[in-house]
């Protein structure tokens, strides 16, 4: 840049050099003039290279890779962003008693192969894409786009998880157990709609309040993407921490909230529910389906202070079905209710979070390091509405009646982006078996290779 300057200014002294002659009949204060407009013609050439070569330079692509972002392309200004990030689930489920008995497969699987696209358009457009390919189908799980008019007021459409359960919230590459607890049956997972969402209160709650296609319980969207009714499911939530901008330091993990559903479904999916070893617990009889009012609640918390982690949620589904058989017709509104507490402890001294856990350092032999250990533990409960077996429209002989299952399990973190867990949950059933007897108790044993990037 100095070189440029130099040779500018040297033309310019040439210039001016030859002019003198030429306009000897000048008045000095017409030379000054002169050399005053020559200057400024070569001020203004020095500015147009310097825009030149900030608007080269705003051109280039900044590439990146890290542990948080994956890989990552950007401009300069911030205003594009595109990561490009993947999860990979390989897991083992191994059943500890006759599996004939009870109708389930020791197995291996890939739960989850996801390629995640997200990223920003324009600075305040932020959008998200997210396909499956795991359990040998290709699954699109979430796609939407989100308007970010400011931090309290955000408005997001498409296909993602519809603000409900806490656990079902939670990422699944850093829940505590394998598979999800027991509440969680009777809550939607991923949706479809339209929903307005921010964080107010200096950023101490976040609210969610959207509309939805409406799914059955459990269920995704992924075979009702497209609806089968004109009515719609209004989800809304709203999870506060009291204490995060003032109150006691002890207290500043404390998150409480509530989140419910209000729809209305005819003649669409009705629910079957599974344990944690994914077998199926209960089912609606054939010829059952949904005729009217569907209402959700789940009351829930979480409490984390340095490595020791609190999970709890309870969850009533209520919905009204109807019974078409030989010719009758019999309607009835039940009401099923789940609950679970879950917590896990960081053995090696790293903060417990429901957003996951960072080891202090990463397992490397020569350094004596071994990342981070956790241990978890759950129990939940699901019972089903007592009347539901009355007028068939489920049968004691094949679907339980109440669900209660104690859970351990081992966490191991090498690395941010990877671990290992061993889960063991022992279920017992009542009702479920020929004659009404109890289903044989499910124990279960989960293993997961996990890797994130």
């Amino acid at each position: 840049m100095k070189k440029v300057g130099l040779i500018l200014i040297s033309l310019a002294v040439v210039v001016v050099s030859w002019q003198i002659p030429a306009a000897a009949d000048l008045s000095v204060e017409e030379r000054l003039t002169q050399l005053e407009q020559e200057v400024a013609i070569l001020k203004r050439q020095l500015e147009l290279e310097k825009e030149d070569k900030d608007k080269k330079a705003g051109e280039n692509t900044i590439v990146s890779a890290s542990v948080k972002d994956g890989f990552s392309l950007k401009s300069p200004d911030d205003n594009f962003k595109l990561k490009i990030r993947g999860l990979i689930q390989a897991d083992g489920r191994y059943f500890t008693d006759n599996k004939k008995d009870i109708g389930t497969t020791d197995t291996f699987s890939v739960r989850r192969a996801r390629l995640i696209f997200d990223g920003t358009v324009g600075k305040i457009f932020d959008y998200y894409i997210m396909p499956d390919f795991g359990s040998g189908q290709s699954t699109l799980v979430d796609a939407y786009g989100d308007f970010k008019l400011a931090p309290a007021w955000k408005l997001r459409g498409g296909k993602f998880k519809a603000p409900l359960g806490l656990e079902r919230l939670q990422s699944d590459a850093v829940a505590n157990f394998v598979e999800i607890g027991l509440p969680s049956n009777l809550l939607p997972n991923h949706e479809v709609g339209f929903q307005l969402h921010g964080d107010i209160l200096g950023d101490s709650t976040t609210y969610q309040l959207g509309i939805f296609n409406g799914s059955a319980d459990l269920a995704s969207s992924n075979g009702q993407d497209t609806d089968n009714n004109n009515d719609k499911d209004v989800v809304a939530r709203i999870f506060t921490h009291p204490f995060k901008n003032h109150g006691p330091q002890a207290l500043k993990g404390l998150g409480l909230g509530v989140g419910g559903s209000l729809g209305h479904k005819e003649g669409s999916t009705i629910p079957t529910y599974k344990s944690t070893g994914q077998a199926n617990i209960f089912s609606y009889s054939s010829g059952v389906s949904a005729d009217g009012d569907h209402t959700r609640i789940s009351p829930q918390a979480y409490f984390y202070k340095g490595s020791l982690g609190l999970l709890g949620e309870y969850a009533v589904s209520e919905q009204k079905v109807v019974r078409t058989s030989g010719g009758s017709t019999i309607r009835d509104t039940f009401s099923n209710q789940g609950w679970q507490v879950s917590s896990n402890y960081v053995l090696t001294g790293e903060l417990a979070s429901y957003k996951g856990i960072t080891p202090r350092a990463n397992f490397d032999l020569s350094k004596g390091t071994w990342g981070a250990f956790e241990t978890v533990a759950r129990y939940g409960h699901l019972s089903l509405d007592n009347s539901i077996f009355d007028n068939g429209f489920a049968s004691i002989n094949t679907s339980v009646s109440q669900a209660k299952a104690l859970g351990f399990g081992l966490n191991w973190y090498p690395h941010k982006n990877v671990r290992l867990s061993l889960d063991y949950e022992r279920t017992a059933f009542d009702g479920g078996a020929a004659a009404g007897d109890d289903r044989e108790t499910e124990n279960v044993i989960l293993s997961r290779f996990q890797v994130t990037y």
